[in-house]
């Protein structure tokens, strides 16, 4: 039986191939994009799957608030993790992170720049199970000096990866002598950090202790511990450890699940740039929303198409056939169709995978899933897609009366409301992708060109490796402002856009004139008298630092509004403030001496927060220099740069970066999976006008006479083509009416994301509207306007 369904199936697929290209089309499209699209979302939310103990690492986040701010960090004191083992038996390990630029590494005459070198603590092994090539996990992070490198990085350095253990390695200034004890596998891709070597901590490294929120706490929980049990012991914590150095504060320590941090997670000072889990129900929903649209365009065409096989139907049940057994027959008809658009598909599918790959910036491949699971995978969804596309021209087929059936009329209803419906849905689905697409757009220009408070333009920073170079940065600035085509230089400890600057509890002088027992936190960043300049950064009150003598070096901060705000500082200027310089406890003292106009150091994603800026106490810290360059002859200036730079520093490459650059890096994910939104809502509008291309053909098949007749009796090509077109254009219209309010309330909750934010435009919604309007136009009007144009002889002879 099921051989005859498929059979008679058949047939018809090849009677009909106009239709059934245009379903085939149709359903390929919709399940390669739900193929690709559940690829892209198994690798988002594969991220720190692959430890062996993944559900028992946490990481240790900090959240507080006090009149007039808050906070949110990723990041902990030093001093956390010795605490929290000797205080919490439920820690089975901890160890601690500190992100490190990277050095300059020399192997006999060979020197390699190896970026991204972690600082650890000897535990990582324990916490972060990775694998070892060569060495012991035991032993490779025990003595001071080792050195455990990825097996890129030992490959680079040895040639052999698995000859590096026992390798002496220098840095550039052959300071520090490292001993490579192992030699590890590459960091996964779906990993919330990646590196290319570790090394120890400093003993007894302590930094500012409490007040500085500078290393990443992670912790492997024995067997059997909840994160629940260890969290309602942490207040205590707080209470002791805290309080002291913060005073009044709502502070609270959480558990964050290592593998909830990458869609969970947008914290301050994250490593990495995270993912969203909102993008990933998104995209799962976009894939099945292109799959309905799809089926829907087979509903619609099935039974629009009923007509012409009622008396088929009739016959069929004169014959003794059942419901059960036309549904079957219609069913198997969807299926066999199906199962070659899937086949079709798979073909897509492994033609677009490396450029969509590349288009959304994840290493995705066919069988991601595992070989036996992605077939599965492919029945079960061609099998869904057969059933879900089939089941309502099954019913609605196999549901004619048969006197009615046999007379080649469609009994009750024709179901015609229904299709309308259809076509209704897809077009609201179109519609809403459309203009939540355009809001998207919207916002990142918005971010990307909102003004940040200073000059992004035209200003580049590079870095500075050599240790001499950097006692020699006033010479290295009088040099490259020698040429016109550089304005002015700066130095600063950090480069800004990267979403990269410290954190730490300063003390303020208080109304009283004393200085307040609690600490403040703000950003922390350094930088000399020519930054404010280069950077066209305005002073609302005070004056800039001076570099003449050494006083405003040792004695004098710049402070932002935000600070003041939130301080609630009625007279800034002359306060002083103190932060703590060593480990005994001792502090340092400076004076504001102006109040700078809030600008951002971060991306728009963030709030301004409080911002301190001191003067670079010593020249090590002079490590990035910020050149604003003129636009007249760009490729001069960067040449001149260049070779200023190797005239102080002839070890390293030149490598520099346009703050503009920087601060569009940190929209790269919403740039990124804009650019997928952008792609799959064409591809809806194509399915969906795909169906109306099919539907109006039909149509304009089934008025062939009528529009003979009002050819005859002198109706006008225009006339024709605005009756056959104008039912349609409704329908899109009433598309449009429920799809705008529901892509505005949509796209209102994306935009909460932002710090900082653009409104969403009523022209978004005037354009989306016009252009779906012209497109499905356009679609109707081509058989609309050949119906109309077709000799009305041939019409009136049309069966």
């Amino acid at each position: 039986m099921f051989r005859n369904y498929l059979l008679i199936a058949w047939r018809n697929l090849v009677r009909y191939k106009y239709y059934s290209l245009i379903n085939i089309a149709g359903l390929s499209i919709g399940l390669a994009t739900c193929w690709l699209l559940l690829l892209y979302v198994f690798q988002e939310t594969s991220y720190d799957s692959f430890y062996p103990n993944k559900d028992r690492i946490y990481r240790a986040v900090n959240s507080a608030t006090w009149t007039g701010g808050s906070l949110n960090l990723a990041t902990t004191s030093p001093p956390f993790a010795a605490v929290l083992k000797k205080d919490y038996p439920e820690i089975a390990a901890i160890t601690r992170i500190l992100p490190d630029g990277g050095s300059m590494l020399k192997y006999g005459e060979k020197k390699l720049q190896a970026d991204n070198l972690f600082f650890v603590d000897t535990t990582f092994f324990r916490v972060f199970a990775f694998h070892l090539i060569a060495g012991d996990t035991a032993t490779a992070l025990a003595a001071p000096n080792s050195l455990v490198l990825t097996r890129k990085l030992a490959a680079s350095l040895f040639g052999d990866p698995l000859q590096a253990v026992g390798k002496t390695l220098l840095t550039e200034d052959s300071a520090t002598i490292f001993h490579v004890t192992g030699v590890m596998e590459d960091v996964p891709d779906n990993a919330h950090f990646h590196f290319t070597g570790l090394r120890l901590i400093p003993e007894n490294y302590d930094a500012d202790g409490w007040q500085s929120f500078s290393m990443y706490t992670y912790m492997l929980l024995h067997k059997g511990v909840t994160p629940q049990m260890l969290e309602s012991k942490l207040p205590k914590f707080a209470t002791r450890y805290i309080r002291p150095q913060m005073g009044d504060v709502q502070y609270k320590m959480t558990l964050q699940p290592l593998t909830s941090i990458h869609l969970h997670s947008r914290l301050g000072y994250e490593m990495e740039a995270n993912g969203s889990i909102l993008y990933v129900y998104v995209f799962l929903l976009v894939g099945l929303m292109i799959l309905i649209i799809a089926c829907i365009n087979y509903m619609n065409l099935a039974t629009a198409r009923a007509i012409g096989r009622v008396k088929e139907v009739g016959v069929r049940k004169t014959m003794g056939s059942g419901r059960d057994e036309i549904a079957g027959m219609f069913l198997s008809e969807s299926l066999l169709l199906t199962c070659i658009a899937s086949l079709v598909a798979f073909v897509l599918v492994y033609l677009s995978l490396p450029y969509f790959s590349v288009f959304a910036d994840k290493p995705l491949h066919m069988w991601q899933f595992g070989v036996w699971r992605t077939i599965a995978g492919i029945l079960l969804l061609s099998l869904f897609t057969a059933l879900l596309a089939g089941i309502y021209p099954a019913v609605f087929m196999s549901g004619f009366r048969i006197i009615s059936a046999l007379k080649g009329r469609l009994s009750g209803s024709s179901h015609t409301g229904f299709r309308k419906g259809l076509v209704t849905f897809q077009f609201v689905i179109a519609i809403v992708l459309t203009a939540s697409t355009l809001v998207a757009y919207d916002q990142l220009e918005y971010v990307m060109h909102t003004n940040l408070g200073f000059d992004k333009d035209q200003v580049l920073s590079f870095h500075l490796g050599d240790l001499k170079a950097r006692e020699k940065v006033k010479s290295l600035k009088e040099q490259l402002t020698a040429n016109p085509l550089v304005l002015s230089a700066a130095s600063a400890n950090n480069p800004i856009g990267h979403n990269s600057l410290g954190t730490s509890g300063l003390y303020f002088e208080q109304a009283d004139g004393q200085i307040a027992e609690s600490s403040f936190l703000s950003q922390f960043f350094m930088a000399d008298a020519d930054f404010v300049k280069t950077m066209g950064i305005q002073l609302q009150a005070g004056r800039n630092f001076s570099d003449t003598g050494n006083a405003d070096r040792y004695h004098a901060v710049l402070v932002n509004e935000t600070l003041v705000k939130e301080m609630q500082l009625k007279e800034p200027l002359g306060k002083r403030v103190q932060f703590k310089i060593d480990n005994s406890g001792r502090r340092a003292e400076r004076v504001v001496v102006g109040v700078m106009k809030d600008f951002h150091v971060y991306s728009l994603q963030h709030k301004i927060a409080p911002l301190i800026i001191q003067m670079p106490p010593a020249s090590e810290v002079e490590d990035n220099i910020y050149v604003k360059i003129s636009r007249q002859n760009i490729p001069a200036a960067l040449a001149h740069i260049e070779k200023v730079y190797h005239q102080f520093d002839a070890e390293h490459p030149f490598s520099y970066s346009f703050l503009d650059d920087n601060f569009a890096k940190q929209y790269a994910g919403e740039r990124q999976q804009e650019k997928i939104f952008l792609m799959f809502t064409v591809l809806a509008l194509f399915i969906a006008c795909l169906g109306l291309f099919g539907l109006a053909a039909f149509t304009a098949v089934q008025r062939t006479r009528e529009i003979g007749v009002r050819k005859t009796l002198g109706a006008s090509t225009g006339s024709i083509v605005r009756m056959l077109s104008r039912d349609f254009l409704r329908l899109v219209l009433l598309a449009a009416l429920v799809a705008f309010p529901l892509s505005w309330w949509i796209m209102d909750r994306w935009l909460h994301n932002f710090a900082y934010r653009t409104g969403i435009s009523i022209w978004v919604f005037v354009m989306t509207g016009a252009g779906v309007t012209v497109i499905a136009l356009a679609t109707v009007s081509f058989h609309a306007l050949k119906a109309a144009t077709a000799n009305p002889v041939k019409s009136l002879k049309a069966d």
